[in-house]
C-alpha cells in the first residue's frame, strides 16, 4: 500500500511524503521541487541535505538544497542557475504523483517531475520532462541530477563490448579534474569514486556509459539508478550520457537524455529507475571482486 500525504520536513512546512512498507520519499513543495529524501524504512537518507539551505524559501539566489533535481544541459551561467525557490504544485493519479514548478521565464521552459513508487519494493520510476514554452526552437538535453550524501562509494561500469580495432568508450574530463586523484580508481570492470569530506577540490567526469546504470554505496545501503542510453544519438559534453561530480560534502550521480531541438510547445522526456537495498559491507574501491559481489543484490 502506498501512502501519500503532506507534512513538514527539515524546516519546510509543506513537503509531500510518498512511502510504502519498505522505503520513503520526501519531495519539497515550497521550493524546487527536490526529491530531498530517499531512504529505507527507519534508515538514514542516502540523498544529501545541504544544511545551510534546508528550510529556506524565496529569494533570487539559486540554492542546491540537496536531493534530486531536474536541469537542462548544456550547463551555462546564468541559464542553468535560474532560482527555483518558489512553491510547487502537485497532482495525484493513482499512485503516480506529478510535481510542477513555476515556468522558468528566463529560459522559457516548463519542467515537471513524475514519481511512481512500487507498492511492494524499493523501486521508483522518475520521469523528467521539459517543455519549450518560448517562441523559438530550443536545443537541450534533460539532465537528472541526484545529490548523494557524503562518505560513499560510487561505482560505474566499464563497457564489455570488445572492439578489435575500434574504440568502445569515451571519457570526458572537466578542467579541474586530476586523473591521479586518490578518490578515483580506474579498474578493469568498474570506475569507482570515493566521496571524501576532507577533499576540497572537485572532480567531474563524463562517460558514454552504454550499460545505463550507476551505483552508490553509503550508510549500509546500495542506491542504484538505471536509464536508457541511445548509442546513435547526440549527447551533450562530447557525448556524455552520464556525468558525476564530487566535492567535500556530496557526490552527484547525473544522467542525461539525448540532445533534442524542441519546437515551441514540444516536450522532451527522460526516465530513471531507482532502487535501494540494504548492504552492510561497503566494498573497497580497488577490490573489483568485492564490488561485483556487493552488486549482485541489484542484478539478481
Amino acid at each position: 500500500m502506498i501512502e501519500i500525504f503532506e507534512a513538514p520536513y527539515g524546516g519546510w512546512k509543506k513537503c509531500l511524503f510518498i512511502k510504502n512498507a519498505l522505503v520513503e520519499l520526501v519531495v519539497t513543495l515550497e521550493v524546487g521541487p527536490r526529491i530531498i529524501r530517499y531512504a529505507l524504512k527507519d534508515k538514514s537518507n542516502v540523498f544529501c541535505e545541504k544544511s545551510e539551505d534546508i528550510g529556506l524559501t524565496g529569494g533570487e539566489e539559486w540554492r542546491i538544497y540537496g536531493g534530486h533535481r531536474l536541469w537542462h544541459s548544456p550547463e551555462a551561467m546564468p541559464r542553468s542557475y535560474c532560482p527555483d525557490n518558489f512553491p510547487v504544485t502537485w497532482a495525484k493519479n493513482g499512485d503516480t504523483v506529478t510535481f510542477t514548478p513555476p515556468p522558468e521565464e528566463f529560459s522559457r521552459t516548463q519542467k515537471q517531475i513524475t514519481i511512481t513508487l512500487s507498492e511492494d519494493s524499493s523501486k521508483v520510476e522518475v520521469v523528467h520532462s521539459i517543455t519549450n514554452i518560448g517562441a523559438w526552437d530550443a536545443k537541450l538535453s534533460a539532465w537528472a541530477l541526484t545529490v548523494l550524501t557524503h562518505g560513499g562509494l560510487e561505482v560505474l561500469p566499464e563497457p564489455d563490448n570488445f572492439q578489435a580495432l575500434l574504440p568502445n568508450r569515451s571519457l570526458v574530463l572537466w578542467p579541474y579534474t586530476k586523473m591521479n586523484d586518490a578518490r578515483l580508481h580506474w579498474g578493469e570492470k568498474y570506475i569507482s569514486i570515493w566521496q571524501d569530506k576532507n577533499a576540497k577540490s572537485p572532480i567531474k567526469i563524463g562517460l558514454s556509459n552504454q550499460s545505463g546504470w550507476a551505483a552508490y554505496f553509503v550508510d549500509a545501503c546500495l542506491f542504484i539508478k538505471h536509464y536508457k542510453v541511445f548509442e546513435k544519438e547526440e549527447y551533450p559534453d562530447f557525448g556524455a550520457s552520464f556525468e558525476t561530480y564530487t566535492n567535500d560534502f556530496m557526490l552527484e550521480c547525473e544522467t542525461l537524455s539525448p540532445l533534442r531541438t524542441l519546437a515551441p510547445n514540444e516536450t522532451i522526456f527522460h526516465t530513471e529507475e531507482w532502487a535501494l537495498y540494504p548492504c552492510k559491507n561497503m566494498p573497497s574501491h580497488k577490490d573489483e571482486q568485492a564490488i561485483e559481489k556487493a552488486l549482485k543484490i541489484a542484478f539478481s
